[in-house]
């Protein structure tokens, strides 16, 4: 996986696609130019019986432009790096940087790209991408792009709750003046915790109950765990400030009634 940062200083995550997906796309791709090919041939075939050798074999090479070159990178232009095969295995060309590739990337990587997958019949682009670590091939090198895994398994979100032996102590709790930042610290690691090894898992609790206890008051019941005591805390909060928030929505609905009543009512 890598990552990029915005000007925000956000970090982002993005997945690579694996050479194997990629290998796919191409594979579904190539047939389908290869069939828009052959029925471009068999359509001049029709409409101009009598092609002379040299002709011939001009139609042969400008057809051949046409639909490897010329539509791919129509196709990946207008679509934003997407094609029929990247479409199948949820794939998109993108730059490093994560945005959205241009005409001049798309024309690049297809150039290139005649001449690494056709006139080498994919050796080049094989060998480039096995000892690339985003799979890229020759044309994405050069054009500054890679593949961009779109279908990703999304996370189940995880709500926290109070266990059973602590609802009654955290429904008496004094909670609210925790930061949102060491809040936010500790959902996150509700949300990762099962991913964890067992030992960080632990030093990480103990270190986010430590840290929120400062802000909690009283303590809780003694044998608390401290993962029970992040769940319990994270759970109450966020019942606390649902109820906040329709409280809220009730007050300012019930003004709105009163303004719309007087002194505009009939």
């Amino acid at each position: 996986m890598s990552s990029i940062i915005t000007g925000e200083a956000v970090v982002l995550e993005l997945r690579p696609a694996s050479f194997a997906a990629r290998a796919l796309g191409l594979i579904l791709d190539l047939l389908v130019y290869f069939v828009l090919l052959m029925c471009v041939m068999l359509l001049i075939g029709s409409l101009v019986p009598d092609l002379d050798e040299a002709a011939g074999r001009a139609m042969l090479l400008s057809s051949a432009v046409l639909c490897l070159v010329i539509v791919p990178v129509a196709v990946e232009t207008l679509s934003r790096g997407r094609s029929v095969g990247k479409l199948a295995v949820g794939l998109r060309i993108v730059r490093d940087d994560g945005g959205s590739i241009r005409f001049r990337h798309a024309v690049i990587r297809g150039l290139i790209g005649f001449l690494e997958i056709f006139l080498t019949f994919g050796g080049l682009a094989v060998g480039v991408a096995l000892f690339n670590d985003k799979s890229k091939r020759l044309g994405d090198i050069v054009a500054g792009t890679y593949a961009l895994r779109q279908r990703v398994q999304q996370e189940v979100k995880v709500f926290a709750f109070a266990p059973p032996y602590l609802q009654g102590w955290v429904a008496l709790a004094d909670i609210a003046r925790i930061p949102d930042a060491a809040a936010r610290r500790a959902n996150q690691f509700v949300q990762q915790a099962p991913r964890m090894a067992p030992a960080s898992r632990i030093n990480m609790a103990v270190s986010l109950a430590s840290e929120l206890s400062a802000h909690v008051a009283p303590p809780p019941p003694p044998g608390t765990l401290p993962e029970d005591y992040l769940w319990a805390v994270l759970g109450e909060r966020r019942n606390r400030e649902l109820k906040r928030l329709a409280r809220a929505e009730e007050r300012s609905r019930t003004i709105g009634e009163r303004l719309a009543r007087t002194p505009f009512s009939d």
